[in-house]
């Protein structure tokens, strides 16, 4: 079956352009909830318009409601998709687990998408989103044709895949260096792509290390269409109308026919946007350097544009239908169309009398219903039964024709609209009074001294594989009341899945019980080894409703994402144990290219490496999990003299991360945050705490 072909639609116009260039389906903005707050979007009236049009045509429309909501926002943005849902939209997208949660609560007939801000990126994943009860999930741009193979082989949710378009140098919904550095989200549909930026690594910002050339498969189209891809999709809500339909248009012809892309169709695409070019690294696994670029200048597309514009305005996905009529001596006429997906629509008219001169014929019939100019259909076959020596009235036939076309147009336009109750937010929980305990997050066991441990921290969480290489932690923590946990690489790709498991196993055999896991694709591993579940910040927790689903999913606490204010902290309802992170270089990306060595002479991933922005500021990299690099933040989130502030929030435990210190450096800030001695870092930030972020 051919995968449906998924075009952007950043405006009204665009909905023709990609609708006329022979898009499946499109997906677009409505309200302030979604990924792209600066497109120009859709008021009501003109979704109502793109729905019929869309719908007129045989072409699906998909409303974005993919970014994070604060617990005022959620009744708001439950509105928003009510709205959506009563104008006929076919399904929603969705990153905020907590606007899941609501949604399949209250609206359960409702179909959802999980988005790309989902970090849905291997099979376990996938699995848990169709336990939420999503129908589709957006992958991860960042995934092989192997990983795509097997999570649509083996998901019991259709897939949808990234074909062409910008990537982003993060895994989506795991980015906040727009949120730390520019005081705009990603999350909440603002990054600012400070990506694009040039960074250096001494102290000259002179390169562009974290730009990636725009994503191109167009010569896979056929062998993602073989592994039951069910939605193929063109990044572009933010490009013009006519790149929406050139690029549509390319794709459709190229997914039709079941062939490679021509020269011709290539430069095309390169001319109206890239940046040096495409990339297929992340598809065929070829990381590295020939995957990053910036963007050209276009040039002059005023001609090109302009004959695109002209192509899209005529109306040329025309529908096809079969038309019928039947005219019978002392019967009403009667004229009825159908279209391909069996739809039929009747009508009748005059009795038609004895001819007086030249009686009505077969010819005659069909020239009238031939005529279907300014109707978005084409008659692909007429039927017609007329008896001889008859008279009917040629302005009849025309009134027949058009009132059935008419009336299909409806049935076309017509979707049955999933009910929706009131929304309530459900039981209220107050926030604990009592002081948060101190949880411990490590990169590595030299960290762990042995005067950190006397401080008996309520958690100690460290990677599976420093556990699994110092057995004896798990002893000496135990004496002291301290629950060991493993924290879990924030990216795991189905292919390095046992190499993972290996890793938790063997921290387990030495007695760890608990796990910090920051993506729902860790539930089923921690649950096969019978571990706690904790949540790490990665699950992007912005409001009670998802407290309340990872409850409900079986994680013993969550910690809160560090993109709230201190007022929207205290909002959220804590029916479960929740951590905040209040020290720490917070961690703002994790990148499948190895920026290291895709920029530098540097054989591997190793430590001491940092890129140095516009004004000097210095960003340190660390490896992660399977060569992936973290960026993290140039200052060190510092909260020790701010307790009051961060008590008052209902925290059950207050979250130390260290990441480049020493052991004697982590000694003396966790002494701090009890309230001894006066260490601090020389340079650090109160977060995004006290400023917010738009």
């Amino acid at each position: 079956m051919t995968p449906e072909l998924l075009s952007p639609a950043g405006s009204p116009e665009a909905v023709i352009a990609a609708v006329q260039a022979g898009a499946g389906a499109v997906y677009l903005g409505y309200g302030v909830f979604h990924a792209r707050r600066n497109a120009k979007n859709f008021s009501r009236e003109e979704l109502a318009a793109a729905v019929s049009y869309c719908h007129l045509r045989g072409v699906k429309v998909y409303l974005t409601l993919n970014t994070l909501l604060t617990d005022r926002e959620l009744p708001d943005g439950y509105q928003t998709a009510q709205e959506a849902a009563e104008l006929g939209v076919d399904a929603i997208l969705v990153q905020d687990l907590g606007m899941v949660r609501s949604l399949r609560r209250l609206a359960p007939d409702l179909e959802l998408h999980g988005s790309t801000q989902m970090s849905i990126h291997n099979l376990d994943g996938a699995k848990e989103a169709a336990d939420l009860g999503l129908k589709r999930v957006v992958l991860a741009r960042e995934l092989s044709r192997r990983d795509i193979a097997h999570i649509t082989k083996h998901a019991p949710i259709e897939t949808e895949i990234f074909v062409h378009g910008a990537l982003c140098m993060c895994h989506s919904g795991q980015c906040y260096l727009s949120a730390m550095v520019g005081g705009r989200s990603g999350n909440r549909g603002l990054c600012a792509q400070p990506c694009r930026l040039p960074y250096g690594w001494a102290n000259r910002a002179d390169g562009y290390p974290l730009s990636l050339k725009d994503l191109s498969l167009a010569d896979y189209l056929g062998e993602l269409s073989d592994m039951g891809v069910a939605s193929l999709k063109i990044e572009g809500r933010m490009k013009r109308p006519e790149y929406v339909s050139v690029v549509t248009r390319i794709y459709r012809k190229i997914l039709d026919e079941r062939r490679a892309p021509t020269a011709e169709e290539l430069s095309l695409l390169k001319t109206v946007f890239s940046r040096d070019g495409f990339t297929d690294g992340y598809y065929l696994e070829h990381l590295g350097n020939p995957m990053f670029g910036v963007r050209e200048s276009e040039g002059n597309l005023k001609e090109l544009y302009q004959a695109e514009r002209q192509r899209y305005e005529q109306e040329d996905q025309k529908i096809p239908v079969t038309m019928y009529a039947m005219v019978r001596a002392g019967q009403p006429a009667g004229v009825g169309v159908q279209d391909r997906d069996g739809r039929v629509v009747r009508s009748f008219g005059p009795v038609p009398e004895p001819a007086r001169s030249r009686p009505l014929t077969e010819e005659d019939i069909r020239i009238q219903l031939s005529k279907t100019g300014g109707t978005p259909f084409s008659i692909s076959e007429i039927q017609v039964m007329v008896e001889p020596d008859l008279s009917l009235p040629l302005s009849a036939l025309n009134g027949l024709r058009r009132t059935v076309l008419e009336e299909l147009s409806m049935e076309r336009a017509m979707r049955k609209k999933p009910a929706f109750a009131a929304y309530h937010p459900g039981a209220r929980y107050e926030n604990r009074r009592s002081s948060p305990d101190m949880m411990l997050s490590l990169r590595l066991a030299s960290q762990v001294s042995e005067e950190l441990l006397a401080l008996r921290p309520a958690f100690l969480f460290l990677p599976p594989e420093e556990l699994a290489k110092h057995p004896d932690l798990s002893a000496r923590a135990a004496e002291l009341g301290i629950t060991l946990g493993m924290t879990l690489p924030r990216v795991y790709l189905d292919h390095e899945r046992n190499l993972l498991l290996s890793a938790m196993q063997q921290a387990a055999a030495t007695g760890v019980r608990c796990a910090m896991a920051g993506n729902l694709g860790y539930l089923p591993l921690c649950r096969s080894l019978g571990l706690d579940i904790h949540g790490d910040f990665g699950l992007n927790v912005h409001n009670s409703q998802s407290v309340k689903q990872f409850k409900r999913m079986g994680f013993q606490s969550v910690t809160l994402s560090f993109e709230l204010q201190l007022p929207q902290l205290r909002d959220i309802w804590k029916p479960m144990d929740c951590s905040l992170l209040v020290y720490g270089r917070l961690p703002l990306m994790v990148t499948e290219n190895c920026v290291v060595t895709s920029h530098t002479s540097a054989a591997t991933c190793g430590e001491g490496h940092a890129l140095v922005d516009r004004k000097g500021m210095r960003f340190p990299l660390i490896p992660s999990f399977q060569s992936r690099n973290e960026l993290l933040n140039s200052q060190t989130l510092f909260l020790a003299d701010k307790r009051a502030d961060y008590e008052r929030i209902g925290l059950r435990y207050a979250r130390l991360l260290f990441t480049t210190e020493s052991a004697d450096e982590a000694l003396a800030i966790a002494e701090r945050y009890l309230g001894h001695g006066n260490a601090a870092p020389a340079q650090f930030t109160r977060g995004l705490y006290y400023r917010g972020v738009k």
